[in-house]
């Protein structure tokens, strides 16, 4: 995990088959990754896009 995901949980993924996502960008905050993944699905309306948030950088820093 590099310290810029940690600075930047919510990404926006495109949703690939079985079950597959591939990570597209990451942003600091939701309503950041709101507004560009509305510019996405109006340039590539094909492609099925969402934003997650990863759960796992905040389980890890609470390890440390």
């Amino acid at each position: 995990m590099t310290y810029l995901e940690k600075l930047n949980p919510w990404c926006i993924v495109k949703l690939l088959p079985n079950m597959q996502h591939q990570i597209v960008t990451r942003f600091r905050r939701r309503s950041d990754a709101e507004a560009h993944i509305q510019v996405l699905r109006r340039l590539i309306p094909s492609v099925t896009f969402t934003i997650m948030f990863n759960p796992a950088l905040e389980q890890e820093d609470q390890k440390v």
